[in-house]
């Protein structure tokens, strides 16, 4: 049997490099981490093939004194932590003290540094294990690392890398999470000579837009949430902005950059009722707590943590997430996440005795009334579009002189002009043409009325004048016979009549011009792919929607202009009404000067 012995001290690092240093993008991370803890203010990086020939960063940090520099190149030496106090509340990026000293034994690594307290620069080389004695260098303030050939002296490590264009991307990606995080920060980056980026200091908001591009920032919800001493800001991109993967997710505990999978779902289930199908959300979320309530000594890249009450952070994400999608149908504006208050869409409301006339469109308020009362009946008994006067009410807006032609008193989804194809509404808004999915605004529209009556109990049910027979299989017939309670509690009275016959003998309010038949059926699969036990939890909103979806509107139903504007007037009092339940866009907005383009006016 082979005896127990020590490991070499070069052998020990490079099974540590193993660990935090998988490519040249790792000790980037690390050594940006240093440079950002060691109060830099400006921090230019220089790369080479990709990171895997030459990687030089430079800082106008503090700089490491010149006993320090040798010690700063041996594993678990760090001026971040000295007792195991420090280790249960870690406030600094970096804290291990294993990052030089790893990317040390695998490439030919240069520490050059300048202290305020020193005449001048010093500078150490580290290579296979061994260090140089501080010699004097050329600096003026800060300190620079310059990492060159990466697992050269590991062939074995080095064919693992992949091409220099994709260690390049790593890197980037990394160099993006780290501007994003700090805006007081500036930070350039070359690659083969050549600047790739530039971000000068600036505020989060123009730093966010530099990494991430103008159409993020025109389709975001802005995020400021806090409760105790939890704090959650940043921006979140509206559905329509969804990606086909993850690329555009940064999530950031205490500035550090992390993935956490409870914090992940957390957002995901934020977006459930909005997101389409596959796609994924974009967003750039700042979570600050105590630094006692997160471990973040789980994983050496430390880009993993743990929270000591998930639970309770897993809702406060959620919660505030879903709040700033809930606001109803109207574009982000843009603000600066540290600053007051969002900018709110004024309401308006319209005197009942004037004409409105906004270019061709003149309609009498009157109408509402004659077409829907005071009571908030259904349109057509079946709608179930609420009137412009019960909005008016809703808001308790300012009064407006609709006979003037002004573009600035149109409501944010404008007036209706007519329909296309029995499908879509035209409108027109101060902006220009509105364009609205009617079914797919309506479907969303019934399905917030439907999740709001069944968290407050407060279904309306309604009683048919003849019950409604219909077929349904053996099998259907017995489950409904077992769980007749469940039913009626989302507004269904059922009756089994034979063994594949059912009776519907009341149904909600809301639902009662729908095919009741094959809603009725259908919301038996949707129970029944659940379990009675979790129809009120896990599958309550696949079974809302499904309900929602039968009682919307239908393409080819002729609408009047009157509840045409009835139905944009309530998608703009209805939280999440920019997207169906399925997440496709309830309606899109082509302005004047998009228009202007198309037709080639003013050329």
């Amino acid at each position: 049997m082979v005896a127990i012995k020590p490991l070499p001290e070069l052998l020990i690092n490079q099974i540590a490099a193993g660990e935090v240093v998988e490519r040249p993008a790792s000790a980037l991370k690390e050594i940006l981490e240093n440079s950002i803890d060691a109060d830099a203010t400006r921090i230019d990086i220089q790369l080479f093939h990709g990171g895997i020939k030459q990687m030089r960063i430079s800082d106008n940090g503090v700089g490491i004194a010149k006993d320090e520099l040798v010690l700063a190149l041996m594993r678990h030496s760090t001026s971040k932590i000295s007792s195991l106090e420090d280790l249960h509340k870690i406030t600094s990026l970096g804290f291990r003290g294993e990052a030089l000293a790893s990317i040390s034994s695998i490439s030919t690594l240069t520490l050059t540094s300048h202290t305020v307290a020193q005449r001048h620069a010093w500078q150490v080389q580290a290579s296979s294990g061994s260090i140089t004695q501080p010699r004097p260098a050329a600096l003026t303030q800060g300190t620079i690392v310059d990492a060159r050939d990466f697992y050269s002296n590991i062939p074995a490590r080095r064919k693992f890398l992949k091409t220099e264009a994709t260690e390049y991307t790593h890197c980037e990606d990394i160099f993006k999470r780290m501007a994003l995080v700090r805006p007081d920060i500036e930070f350039t980056l070359q690659h083969n000579g050549k600047l790739r980026h530039q971000y000068p200091i600036t505020d989060f908001l123009q730093r966010i837009e530099a990494v991430l591009g103008k159409e993020f920032i025109q389709s975001i919800a802005c995020i400021s949430e806090q409760t105790a001493d939890i704090r959650l800001h940043g921006i979140v991109a509206l559905p329509a902005y969804s990606r086909a993967s993850r690329d555009t997710q940064y999530f950031f505990v205490n500035h550090r950059f992390v993935r956490n999978k409870m914090i992940a779902h957390a957002i995901r289930e934020a977006y459930r009722d909005v997101l389409h199908l596959d796609r994924y959300p974009a967003f750039v979320l700042f979570l600050e707590t105590d630094p006692a309530e997160v471990d973040v000594n789980v994983h050496p890249t430390k880009s993993e943590i743990k929270f000591r009450d998930p639970r309770a952070m897993h809702q406060f994400v959620f919660h505030a997430v879903q709040k700033s999608l809930a606001r109803p149908s109207r574009k982000a504006q843009p603000q600066l996440l540290d600053n007051a208050v969002s900018k709110q869409m004024p309401h308006f409301h319209y005197p009942k005795q004037h004409t409105q006339k906004f270019g061709k469109i003149e309609q009498s308020a009157a109408l509402y009334q004659s077409l829907f009362g005071d009571d908030n009946e259904d349109f057509n008994n079946s709608a179930n579009i609420e009137t412009e006067a019960q909005i008016n009410r809703m808001s308790g807006a300012q009064i407006i002189d609709s006979t003037t032609e002004e573009r600035r008193d149109f409501p944010p989804l404008g007036f209706a002009l007519g329909q296309l194809h029995g499908v879509y509404i035209l409108a027109q808004n101060k902006n220009g043409l509105i364009i609205v999915d009617m079914h797919a605004a309506h479907e969303r529209i019934l399905y917030e009325k439907l999740k709001m009556a069944m968290d407050s109990h407060a279904w309306s049910a309604q009683s048919l004048l003849i019950p409604l027979t219909f077929y349904a299989d053996r099998a259907d017939v017995v489950f409904v016979e077992e769980n007749l309670t469940l039913f009626k509690q989302i507004g269904f009275e059922l009756a089994i009549l034979a063994p594949t016959t059912l009776a519907v003998r009341t149904v909600p309010v809301i639902l009662q011009q729908a095919d009741i038949a094959k809603l009725t059926l259908d919301l038996i699969q949707e129970t029944k792919k659940y379990g009675s036990n979790q129809v009120l939890t896990a599958g309550r909103n696949e079974i809302l929607a499904t309900m929602a979806c039968h009682a919307a509107i239908r393409a080819n139903r002729a609408l009047t202009i009157a509840e045409m504007n009835a139905l944009l007037r309530q998608m703009e009092a209805t939280d999440r009404a920019d997207q169906c339940n399925h997440g496709r866009p309830t309606w899109y907005e082509m302005s004047l000067a998009n228009l202007d383009k198309l037709f080639m006016r003013g050329k």
